[in-house]
């Protein structure tokens, strides 16, 4: 006749649920890490070839604007309408320049990195702990963890695994009462994580980054570059006002001489009191 107390056959039970739902919660987390460093890339490529050309058609749309303010300086929607675009115009370059300083380098992870973040999330994740420090603790390593996955760095990856073989977050209560409590505990909080984790992935599909994302996939599938053809749009366009921008210009220079021969005087510091 089996022995075994009810308590240890309830905590059996327990870990063995306990430990599928750690396989699974280590690759829903590897899965929203490579959503993300996938969304990462893309925004990046896309400010850098689409985004910079969107802020310099901002730049070039407020000085338009600018060049119009000289013609009837008294204007107060247009007075407006500079302001507006010139605050448009440093928001987009300052954008442009951030995605400039961003790593493109696209790291797709080896069979060896997603098994080394495998075998260590299960272990380390900030859900298993059971105290505020134990978490606190947990989400430092958890975000060095995400930090050398996400950058390929299979050495780091590789020192981490070795470290928690030999972590104490891996060693088991005395009691079996305490051992079931304890994977009671991080049941619940592995399945509240389950919760959280399909709302981040919501929000993110949800996102027009997202749709973007997906509409470039699409077109990649077809042989087309869609960020290269926003590219050469973006491009044409700019072409067009640049000349609008050459001739206003021009109008304003021919304004400015007629009055000078006119008249004897400098126009320009009517227009702008920064000109000399």
């Amino acid at each position: 006749m089996d022995q075994t107390p009810p308590e240890q056959i309830e905590l059996d039970k327990k870990l063995r649920v306990l430990e599928r739902l750690k396989d699974r919660l280590a690759d829903r987390e590897e899965e929203m890490m490579d959503l993300r460093s996938e969304l990462e890339r893309f925004e990046a490529r896309y400010t850098m070839e689409v985004g910079r050309l969107y802020a310099e058609q901002d730049e070039i749309d407020a000085q338009i604007a600018e060049e119009e303010l000289k013609l009837v300086p008294d204007d107060e929607e247009i007075k407006k309408r500079v302001e507006e675009l010139r605050r448009l115009a440093e928001e987009s370059a300052a954008r442009a320049k951030a995605a400039e300083e961003k790593a493109l380098e696209k790291w797709e992870p080896t069979v060896e990195a997603r098994k080394a973040y495998h075998s260590i999330a299960r272990v380390i994740h900030p859900d298993l702990a059971l105290n505020e420090k134990d978490k606190e603790r947990a989400h430092i390593l958890m975000a060095e963890l995400n930090d050398a996955y996400a950058s390929g760095d299979q050495g780091r990856l590789n020192r981490l695994v070795a470290e928690y073989r030999v972590s104490p977050d891996v060693i088991k209560g005395d009691s079996i009462g305490d051992d079931l409590v304890r994977a009671i505990r991080q049941i619940y909080q592995v399945t509240r994580r389950f919760a959280e984790l399909r709302d981040e992935k919501t929000a993110a599909e949800s996102s027009e980054l997202f749709e973007l994302f997906k509409r470039s996939a699409a077109e990649a599938d077809e042989g087309r570059d869609m960020l290269s053809q926003m590219s050469e749009r973006a491009k044409t366009h700019i072409k067009k006002t640049e000349r609008r921008l050459l001739h206003l210009r021009q109008v304003n220079k021919a304004q400015e001489e007629h009055v000078k021969e006119q008249f004897g005087m400098d126009i320009r510091d009517f227009r702008d009191p920064k000109a000399k």
